[in-house]
């Protein structure tokens, strides 16, 4: 692999439900941008990128943690996260909220910084321009494309090729890759019998394939589905696709 990383800042966009619920999934990234020869620096004025309000309408409420999005985030090479939900957030709905605010500074400032942020699949394929990172996990796996990941940041199929290449995986298909598991942030509480319906379908196509592993972008998804696979003592873990990549062989992870 060929990468010239050296020189490159990027900041690390951990997002909230990993850095409260899942901290090993943004460890993980930092483990593989360094292996490549990035510079990664965490800034400490980040928050919650809003998206849970503005999902549920309280446009005002989430105008804050665009300013401070904002704030701990420029001035960097690249933004990077693991989770196509939240960077798709960032991507599309904080041009929307400082329209909404009526500042045309917050706006160009926001534009700024969104062009430098990316999802780490994207990240690692478009801008370093690498597939194989040098991971090897030896495991049956499955992938799950998460809806804001496809639909909103349109990471398209960068993740399913990252995955390829890693060393001695054993990778099959999802069947009904592209439905959704039931999640959708508040609509799994809004909506609770729809939201397990549909997670026990996905749980139970991720069971047809044999595999030890369910994968995605997203840890949202994967506690969602995971719940279920877990009630069914299913076997099948789950695990964020930064916690492959960052895996080697003869490693610690």
């Amino acid at each position: 692999m060929t990468i010239h990383a050296k020189g490159i800042t990027v900041a690390l966009f951990a997002t909230c439900i990993n850095d409260v619920m899942f901290p090993g999934t943004p460890k993980a990234v930092v483990q593989v941008l360094e292996r490549l020869g990035c510079r990664v620096e965490f800034p400490l004025d980040q928050t919650c990128c809003g998206q849970m309000f503005t999902n549920t309408g309280y446009f005002d409420a989430a105008v804050p943690n665009v300013r401070n999005y904002v704030k701990a985030f420029t001035g960097y090479d690249y933004v990077v996260g693991p989770s196509g939900s939240c960077v798709g957030a960032v991507r599309h709905q904080h041009p929307m909220l400082a329209e909404h605010a009526r500042d045309a500074g917050l706006g160009r400032a926001v534009d700024e910084v969104v062009a430098r942020t990316y999802d780490l699949s994207e990240f690692l394929v478009d801008v370093l321009g690498v597939t194989d990172v040098g991971a090897y996990f030896p495991h049956r796996v499955t992938y799950h494309p998460t809806c804001h990941s496809v639909r909103v940041a349109k990471v398209g199929d960068r993740p399913y090729r990252l995955l390829q290449a890693v060393k001695g995986i054993d990778l099959v298909d999802l069947p009904a890759a592209d439905q959704c598991c039931g999640f959708g942030g508040t609509f799994s509480v809004k909506n609770p019998d729809v939201s397990v319906a549909m997670a026990s379908d996905k749980a139970r196509h991720v069971m047809e394939t044999g595999a030890e592993y369910l994968v995605t972008g997203d840890n949202a998804c994967l506690m969602n589905i995971g719940g279920i696979l877990h009630r069914e003592n299913s076997g099948v873990k789950t695990i964020h696709l930064a916690e492959i990549l960052a895996h080697t062989e003869g490693g610690d992870r």
